[in-house]
């Protein structure tokens, strides 16, 4: 008999940074390739759906009423169950629901129960309470069979052993079977398993698998799959025992529907999977002459497991995750994972970015430390299927790990890269010398020992003479009365442009004066971007509120806001929503802010001036463009300014594909992570790269995080897109 499964072999995970290094050596390739196969499927299959938009916000309604109305739900389902034959038994806990399931089989004498892919028994550790039954547990699951053979815990949602090449798939089997058959080729080694697995159907006592949804009013179980493994395991064995949370529970039948088309496009990129069982059981086979019928009664058992669900419904902010119908989106979407895999973003069942969640609230908050890999870049935002703000529920993680650990060096270095306005500010005062000395041999050692920052990146470069002094040199220029447009705009002057990238701003100063936008330029102010990506809610918020209550002067003056940096851009926009008690001044400051790009062409268009009038590509250079958007401004959907107004102009234009550049801020500069955070950026290099194979391209990048990770990878400083059209005036 095998070992039990909570034996398997934890070493890639334990200390985040030894487990980033390990995944990085072993499993980076076959994850990384496989996850953006899936994601690049999900664009395509989401995108032949009409009405996508409207079905996420219907199966975010069905999902928090069903959340809301809880109690009411599973008691509609027993009725359910029990008139359809079944018996429902509600689990309060991991040990509960694990015995219920053992006397259960052990009741009908089993000696061999096969199973189908369920993440709620891995989180319960159902495999290893039967085998200490004297209970033999096949998985059917090809993955999960993989996994139980090699001894691992599943490192994806959706596909287990997302981690595992063929070659290692190869050699695994012939060590543990010794076949007398060659087993090289996918074909061979599926053929193979599926043979093993034939034997442990006909076999089984028991059949045991999740649900995907199941709906009170009927007792209808919804099951997706691509192999068939599943309807084997309820369809032969005369008793099945199916295993799920109590989150799972929907009101309706029909509404089964809206999750099944969400389902397999979000997950894996198929409009449908292979497999899709709408069951209601105990499921009756048909008598075949000869058959003694009490023999073949079927039995059904549904057991629905809490195990820290009804905290986490009364956690207002953790309820969040209760919605997820883990589908794998976010995580076949997030730069790191696709990276790493889960057995480095990941606990000890849960991974990926939702999973810091789940492993909080069915285990303990320690156990989802590895949230420090979600870097909030909100890729994952948009992908998912019910809308669950991921970053936020990680950021919350953050803050009460962080109030675990108050004066542990990680909290000290969190204050580090919070407080890079208060620093920035020093640094220009005393004319560059710390910049200098962080940079130098001996202060990037010190540094990076007192604030954990990587020795192999170099500190940002501080500007003595910045955005704000450049503006308060030249504002009288830009105050002349124009009669192209009455429009006022302020330019919220950032902490990173103001101290590293003025050039930008000033940039922006330019062609709105030009285009007779009486500008001014805000007081330069933490918005809250950096204290919040470090998990710090309560000083972002207070940031936040000084930084609205600033701009709301301006918004009252008549004022339009522009934003450079898309992180606060994203901030205003967005994050503002959770930091600000105003409601009113939230929306206020949504309405009102701006991408630069966005703000240009609405002044074009309202002035009636045409692009290709107003700049001079006689001017261009090259007209050979590769233009990198930030990963927020993709997800809040402001990067089309760009490349609408760049392809107009006549640029020939190529866009990065990548989801997430990898640099994230203060993320890359930590030395912890910069070696995942310089593989991300491969992806982005090789693209830059293979983009000029016929000739040089201008490099551009919209944040300056984008702008420091390709320095860094190629040596090549990128403009800002204001920076190139600057030079087209």
């Amino acid at each position: 008999m095998k070992k039990p499964r909570e034996v398997a072999d934890k070493s890639i995970k334990g200390n985040l940074t030894d487990a980033i290094e390990m995944s990085l050596g072993i499993e980076s390739e076959p994850v990384r390739r496989n996850t953006q196969t899936f994601n690049r499927n999900r664009y395509t299959a989401v995108s032949d759906i009409e009405d996508y938009e409207d079905l996420k916000d219907e199966a975010r309604k069905i999902k928090e009423y069903s959340i809301e109305n809880q109690s009411e739900l599973l008691k509609q389902l027993e009725e359910a169950v029990k008139a359809n034959g079944g018996k429902l038994y509600l689990a309060k806990d991991a040990e509960a629901a694990c015995g219920y399931i053992s006397r259960v089989c052990l009741g009908h004498k089993a000696k061999l129960v096969v199973k189908g892919k369920s993440i709620t028994s891995e989180e319960i550790k159902l495999n290893s309470a039967l085998e200490k039954s004297g209970i033999e547990v096949a998985e059917t699951d090809l993955a999960e069979f993989i996994l139980q053979y090699s001894n691992e815990q599943p490192s994806h949602i959706v596909a287990p052993a997302i981690h595992q090449s063929r070659e290692r798939i190869s050699k695994l089997f012939k060590d543990t079977f010794n076949p007398d058959v060659p087993l090289e080729t996918g074909e061979e080694l599926t053929k193979f398993a599926r043979a093993k697995l034939r034997e442990k159907f006909l076999n089984a006592d028991v059949g045991i698998t999740g649900a995907n949804v199941i709906a009170a009013d009927t007792g209808t179980i919804a099951l997706v799959e691509s192999e068939g493994n599943i309807r084997l395991s309820y369809s032969i064995p005369r008793v099945h025992i199916a295993l799920a949370g109590i989150e799972k529970v929907i009101p309706h039948t029909k509404d089964l529907a809206t999750f099944i088309e969400l389902l397999a496009p979000s997950g894996t990129g198929q409009p449908l999977t292979s497999y899709t069982s709408f069951i209601r059981p105990p499921l009756e086979l048909p008598l075949v002459k000869g058959d003694d019928p009490t023999k073949l009664k079927r039995e059904f058992h549904l057991v629905l497991i809490d195990n820290g669900r009804s905290a986490m419904r009364n956690d207002p902010e953790l309820r969040e995750a209760l919605y997820c119908i883990r589908c794998s989106a976010c995580m076949n979407s997030c730069a790191n994972f696709q990276v790493v895999g889960g057995h480095s973003f990941g606990g000890e069942t849960y991974t990926g970015g939702i999973g810091g969640a789940w492993e909080a609230g069915t285990g303990n908050l320690e156990k989802a430390s590895f949230s420090e890999l979600c870097t909030g870049c909100s890729r994952c935002v948009p992908q998912c299927p019910v809308r669950i703000d991921i970053p936020r529920l990680n950021e919350v993680l953050k803050q009460r790990l962080n109030d675990t650990h108050k004066f542990s060096a990680k909290r000290f270095q969190k204050g580090f890269f919070a407080n890079f306005a208060m620093l920035a500010r020093l640094g220009t005062m005393f004319g560059g010398i710390p910049g200098k000395i962080s940079n130098s041999w001996v202060g990037s050692k010190v540094i990076g020992a007192i604030a954990g920052i990587s020795s192999k990146r170099n500190m940002p470069a501080l500007k003595q003479d910045t955005f704000e002094k450049q503006y308060k040199v030249l504002q009288n220029l830009f105050k002349a009365d124009s009669n192209l447009t009455q429009r006022k705009a302020v330019i919220f002057a950032d902490v990173y442009t103001n101290y590293q990238y003025p050039e930008r701003g000033m940039a922006l100063v330019n062609i709105l004066n030009k285009l007779g936008v009486r500008t001014e330029i805000s007081s330069v102010l933490p918005e809250g971007r950096a204290s919040l990506s470090q998990g710090l809610i309560r000083k972002a918020a207070g940031r936040a509120k000084r930084t609205a209550n600033h701009l709301k002067k301006w918004i009252d003056n008549g004022y339009d806001i522009i934003a450079i940096e898309p992180s606060v851009l994203a901030l205003f926009t967005s994050d503002y929503k959770y930091l600000l008690k105003d409601k009113e001044l939230m929306y206020r400051l949504n309405i009102h802010s701006y991408e630069p790009l966005e703000y240009i062409q609405t002044v074009l268009t309202d002035t009636g001036i045409s692009p290709g009038s107003f700049f001079d590509m006689n001017k261009a250079e090259n007209k050979n463009l590769f233009y990198h958007a930030h990963c927020q401004l993709k997800t809040i959907g402001a990067e089309r300014y760009t490349i609408q107004l760049l392809v107009e102009l006549g640029f020939d234009i190529e866009v990065s594909q990548v989801e997430c550049c990898g640099m994230a801020g203060s993320f890359g500069y930590k030395k912890d992570f910069y070696e995942l955070s310089r593989r991300v950026g491969e992806d982005l290099f090789d693209q830059i790269r293979k983009s000029e194979k016929d000739g040089e391209r201008v490099v551009l990048a919209s944040g300056i995080s984008c702008r420091d990770q390709v320095f860094d990878g190629l040596g090549r400083n990128p403009l800002h897109p204001l920076e190139l059209l600057e030079k087209l005036l």
